[in-house]
């Protein structure tokens, strides 16, 4: 397939636009194939204006067909075969392994959603009926479920160009709640949007789905996605990326004549807290930890980039055997020089704070596309103090907090912000003599991790990936996992509906046979 590089206006392709862009091979600096046309205003315009009116159909399309599109897209992902994962490792610089891996988390996830509704007890419904007879006053027929919000922006992810971008977890998510959903393509992977845009858009004419429930656009965050934003046709906005970024489209979505939420996934260096008892293997621990922290270069969400610990001659063991783990690992190459060249600025500015000092870097020489394994360490008091040691460093880099004892630990993670992920180290029975901290740690972050690393996010039911700000803008809702279609849905009540309007879910007879709260029992009775 010959990449076209016009944009996804719903079911049709389009290139107005004089300007375009193109992307080059990290190492090699070839160009690889494909002039990306940026969308042009009207462009934006008739996508907007296509998945708005896209929305009043798709908005009544039953659970199961829904359930069917996006196994169908899950279907035409798969048929790109090859050619998906090749061009993938060419703009991403990640192995095949790794993208192939990925692709499977991609439609691992849009099948997970399509189960999810065929089940359809996800809604939320909940019927009152009606006591025309209750004294003193009567009580009216009260049925609520959740419907969906509108049309969706998603904004792709620079380290996943499959999971968090095209038809990652945003998309299909919302395209399960039943919104239209408008992408912005990431620059770095517009070659792998477009292919799998493709086979989105094979999937809506395969399932006779409304033209406009999917478009795709090139261009600048600044220009094209920010007039995405401002539309008033977009209900929500999908995020994953800096904290910059998706501040930014934060406060241009609460600037809106009618604000909407930005569920944005942001920053986060995910504390790892070690107690006394985990280091009674500093060899195994170091190694575990050292694998976590350059893990694809450093380049996860879930990066462990802060260690907190009491200082003990165990800790001074762990600092040295950590030390002949990182400087043992090569650089590797990260997902663009954009990407490496932010990390060396960020690192260095990190490493030159006061009170730093350097455990261990990779002693090879890394190249221009390549991020140098880096650990640094810094007494309690002065991270305390100095807040710019809390910003992320994304790549291969992490800081080690020394801490006199065990209050000073707590008043370590009392200074933390919000965070997606915190681990605890350490043997069940100190675990438990420690529990107020672990508490503390609890409401920091989103996921609370035990004798792990959390480098690592299983897309399952019971995943929380989210934190409190600045790890996200909303810490109720997660963008991994099934409870991701909360996002994208609010609460409505018919109150004494007609049964000819009403959704199936709400319905007397109950066709759909979901779990309900039926006069405050939960059951799949009729009423």
């Amino acid at each position: 397939m010959n990449i076209h590089g016009k944009n996804f206006i719903g079911n049709e392709l389009s290139a107005l636009s004089g300007t375009s862009s193109n992307l080059y091979d990290i190492n090699s600096g070839e160009a690889l194939s494909g002039d990306f046309y940026h969308a042009t205003s009207d462009e934006v315009s008739s996508a907007l204006s296509l998945a708005n009116r896209a929305f009043l159909v798709y908005k009544q399309i039953s659970q199961n067909k829904r359930a069917d599109f996006l196994d169908t897209i899950a279907e035409e992902i798969m048929n790109l075969g090859d050619e998906l994962v090749v061009r993938t490792m060419s703009e991403s610089n990640l192995p095949r392994p790794r993208i192939e891996g990925e692709r499977g988390r991609t439609v691992g996830q849009l099948k997970m959603f399509a189960t999810l509704l065929r089940d359809g007890s996800w809604v939320e419904a909940s019927i009152d009926t009606a006591l025309p007879d209750r004294q003193p006053l009567p009580r009216n027929d009260l049925r609520k479920m959740l419907r969906p919000l509108g049309v969706v922006s998603v904004f792709e992810a620079s380290n996943f160009p499959l999971a968090f971008s095209c038809a990652g977890g945003d998309t299909a998510s919302a395209l399960a709640a039943g919104c239209p959903v408008i992408v912005k393509a990431h620059s770095s992977h517009s070659g792998t949007s477009e292919l799998v845009a493709g086979a989105i858009i094979k999937a809506v004419k395969k399932c006779d789905m409304p033209n406009g429930v999917f478009s795709m656009v090139h261009g600048s965050g600044r220009t094209v996605g920010q007039q995405i934003v401002m539309d008033e046709a977009v209900k929500a906005v999908g995020f994953t990326g800096s904290t910059l970024g998706g501040m930014n489209l934060f406060d241009i979505a609460n600037k809106r004549k009618t604000p909407i939420p930005v569920f944005a996934e942001m920053g986060s260096i995910n504390p790892c807290v070690f107690l006394p008892s985990a280091l009674n293997d500093t060899k195994k621990l170091a190694a575990s930890y050292a694998f976590s922290i350059t893990l694809g270069s450093g380049q996860f969400c879930t990066n462990p980039g802060l260690i907190l610990a009491i200082k003990s001659e165990k800790l001074e063991e762990f600092k040295k055997d950590l030390a002949t783990e990182i400087t043992g690992t090569k650089p590797a190459v990260m997902l663009s020089r954009g990407i490496q060249e932010s990390y060396e600025t960020n690192k260095d500015a990190a490493i030159k704070q006061h009170g730093i000092s350097i455990i261990a870097q990779s002693l090879e020489k890394n190249s221009i596309s390549e991020g140098k394994p880096v650990v640094a360490s810094v007494d309690a008091v002065e991270f305390i103090n100095n807040h710019k040691l809390q910003e992320e460093v994304f790549g291969p880099y992490s800081l080690l907090v020394e801490c006199e004892d065990a209050k000073q630990l707590d008043a370590v993670v009392s200074c933390l912000e919000g965070q997606l992920t915190g681990t605890v180290m350490g043997e069940a029975e100190e675990i438990a003599q420690y529990s107020d901290l672990i508490y503390n740690l609890e409401n920091k972050c989103g996921r609370l991790l035990f004798n792990s690393v959390p480098t690592g996010v299983e897309v399952c039911h019971s995943m929380q990936h989210g934190g409190p700000f600045p790890a996200a803008t909303d810490s109720r809702f997660t963008s991994v996992g099934s409870g991701a279609i909360k996002r994208f849905v609010r609460p409505v009540c018919f109150q004494d509906c007609p049964t000819s309007i009403l959704p199936d879910e709400l319905k007397d007879e109950n066709p759909l046979n979901i779990q309900r709260l039926l006069n405050s029992e939960y059951t799949k009775s009729t009423v």
